[in-house]
């Protein structure tokens, strides 16, 4: 699969780059992208919900009335579920959200968000960025030459690099990962996807296993 490769102006370079199609021309498996989108929004859950329960309310446990003659239920406690500031039954408990799943399936998750990405001509390759200083002005400049500027999208880098981060914090609609750290949520999440040349070798590398 042959991809032009932009500069950070937007105008061709005149040189291309071919990439996996193992990685980026798969057919899209639905189900694996479901589930690992699952996994991620549940790993971002809390989960420190908490109800308290009867046996947590403070409260006398002192009969309220009479067993029986009032006309009414019997209640044996304040405490009671029934009563207003009574305690929850089966209420929340702090718990994970969490669950596994395995390499593979989120290997082909993966492939499968790049992939559809590629179908829907939404992923571009640019030049590697390099700024001096960080600089969010430089950033939505390059953002602009790529008709980027109003749309959600995902920068991919190659490795760490401090001051193209510290450039794109700011910025809402603007995402930037390493190709390490690249999930399947972010991608889709992502209008465009941009990968940066020193991005390429490390993504095919992660997903060919």
């Amino acid at each position: 699969m042959e991809v032009k490769v932009l500069d950070i102006n937007g105008k061709e370079t005149g040189r291309t780059v071919t990439l996996s199609d193992a990685v980026f021309a798969i057919e899209p498996n639905k189900h694996a992208l479901y589930l690992d989108v699952k996994q991620y929004l549940a790993n971002q859950r809390q989960g420190t919900h908490k109800a308290k329960e009867r046996n947590e309310i403070s409260g006398s446990t002192r009969k309220l009335k009479k067993q029986k003659g009032t006309g009414t239920a019997r209640a044996g406690s304040i405490k009671n579920p029934l009563f207003r500031g009574g305690g929850t039954v089966f209420g929340p408990r702090p718990r994970s959200y969490s669950f596994k799943l395995n390499k593979n399936l989120k290997r082909l998750a993966r492939k499968s968000a790049l992939s559809l990405k590629a179908q829907e001509s939404n992923l571009v390759v640019i030049e590697n960025i390099e700024f001096e200083v960080p600089n969010t002005k430089n950033f939505i400049n390059v953002l602009k030459a790529l008709g980027l500027d109003n749309k959600k999208s995902l920068f991919v880098l190659g490795d760490a690099n401090k001051n193209v981060y510290l450039s794109s914090r700011n910025l809402k609609a603007t995402n930037v990962v390493t190709s390490s750290e690249l999930n399947t949520y972010s991608i889709l999440n992502a209008n465009n996807l941009v990968l940066l040349e020193g991005s390429l070798a490390g993504i095919e590398d992660n997903l060919s296993k």
